[in-house]
């Protein structure tokens, strides 16, 4: 089993920058796909990006492509999602989660198996 902590979020203007990081506990962090989600008030959870056991492959949500990036460090058993040209529709609560079942990223919830508690990220305009 892993345990998820997010942190990093905050208000930021729009245009701004984020950077938020997800520490996992245990040392099998390299066994696990890993993604980001994020709910907005009143609507559903969605998927951000995600990334492979090795780091090597990515996916995003077309909302995000060319503005935010995930990225590994599996020696600190730590993933990041760095966020760039923020917009007001990205405020929301941004999940990590742990897929220890398979080596490419997906983009489904049901996938994953592991999730942290969450971080708030507000954009004002």
């Amino acid at each position: 089993q892993v345990q998820l902590v997010e942190s990093g979020g905050g208000l930021v203007q729009a245009g701004g920058s984020l950077r938020l990081s997800c520490a996992a506990s245990g040392r099998t962090f390299s066994n696990y796909a890993m993604g980001w989600f994020r709910q907005a008030p009143g609507k559903e959870r969605e998927f951000v990006a995600a990334i492979s056991r090795s780091g090597g492959r990515t996916y995003y949500a077309g909302s995000v492509q060319g503005r935010f990036t995930i990225s590994r460090d599996n020696a600190k058993n730590t993933i990041y999602l760095q966020m760039n040209s923020l917009k007001p529709d990205d405020t929301a609560v941004y999940y990590c989660a742990a897929d220890r079942v398979r080596t490419m990223p997906t983009t489904t919830e049901p996938s994953y198996d592991y999730w942290g508690q969450g971080t708030q990220v507000t954009v004002s305009s």
